[in-house]
């Protein structure tokens, strides 16, 4: 059985517990014994790790949709296009919706999810990473990075051990995503070559070889597959799969710029 089967099956409250469970339990309407938890998936787990991903995603965005006092109508189409890209049946949209309405919560603990996020990730770097991609890029749905979303999306990397540099060059990748997208995905990918450098984390005076290094370490961080096997939810092979035609269509930008075969 899929994660998400075990969510409707009802036993969410023993692959997680937690304010996770806890969390997905409210917006479910099932309560469950802490006592049983763990008791069907241990930590580690692929499908119990999809569920802490899926989970925390969307409690997280409505958390940042909610930084300044209100949600704009920006975010909440941001929020929407991410559930359309990873194509929820109705079930799932309408628990993604319940999970981003529980973050809005005054009371909700962004600390003990965070931690108990990254407890269930356990080493798995790139799920983290790919996590912090998608909250940088909902918080930056209405074109810009407002202070209170930068401080709370710097607290959740200290909480997750990124350092401050990792988080600005992430900040700097979503700037670039926008730009490949506002350019409609056609050549060229990207505005100007500064977003194509950007997108891949690199100076425009690096080397040849390390931006070639640096294109490879980030496809390797993104396929899909490796994600999937990791604990990325199925939903969102779709939100990784374009992530690397961005990344490849960045590499190909500064290639033809430099002229290199």
């Amino acid at each position: 059985m899929s994660w998400w089967g075990k969510v409707l099956g009802g036993t969410f409250g023993y692959m997680l517990g937690g304010p996770l469970g806890a969390l997905l339990g409210a917006v479910l309407g099932h309560k469950f014994d802490n006592g049983l938890n763990m008791m069907n998936l241990r930590p580690g787990d692929v499908e119990r790790v999809q569920t802490a991903f899926f989970t925390t995603t969307f409690l997280t965005m409505g958390h940042l949709a909610k930084a300044d006092g209100r949600v704009s109508e920006n975010e909440i189409a941001q929020a929407k296009f991410v559930m359309e890209q990873m194509q929820l049946s109705p079930e799932q949209m309408k628990v993604a919706i319940g999970l981003f309405n529980e973050g809005k919560s005054d009371d909700f603990d962004l600390t003990a999810v965070i931690g108990q996020f990254k407890q269930e990730c356990g080493r798995r770097r790139n799920l983290e990473q790919m996590f912090l991609e998608i909250l940088i890029s909902t918080a930056m749905a209405d074109g810009e990075l407002h202070k209170l979303e930068h401080d709370i999306l710097l607290k959740i990397c200290k909480h997750l051990s990124f350092s401050r540099i990792t988080f600005e060059k992430l900040v700097q990748m979503m700037q670039a995503q926008r730009s490949y997208n506002a350019g409609g995905g056609q050549q060229p990918a990207y505005k100007n070559i500064e977003d194509a450098y950007n997108m891949l984390g690199v100076k425009n005076d690096a080397t040849d070889g390390e931006v070639k290094k640096a294109y490879r370490k980030l496809m390797s961080q993104h396929h899909p597959d490796k994600l999937v096997s990791r604990g990325l939810p199925e939903e969102m092979i779709k939100i990784a799969t374009e992530k690397t035609v961005e990344i490849k269509a960045a590499y190909e930008q500064i290639k033809k710029e430099r002229n290199i075969k």
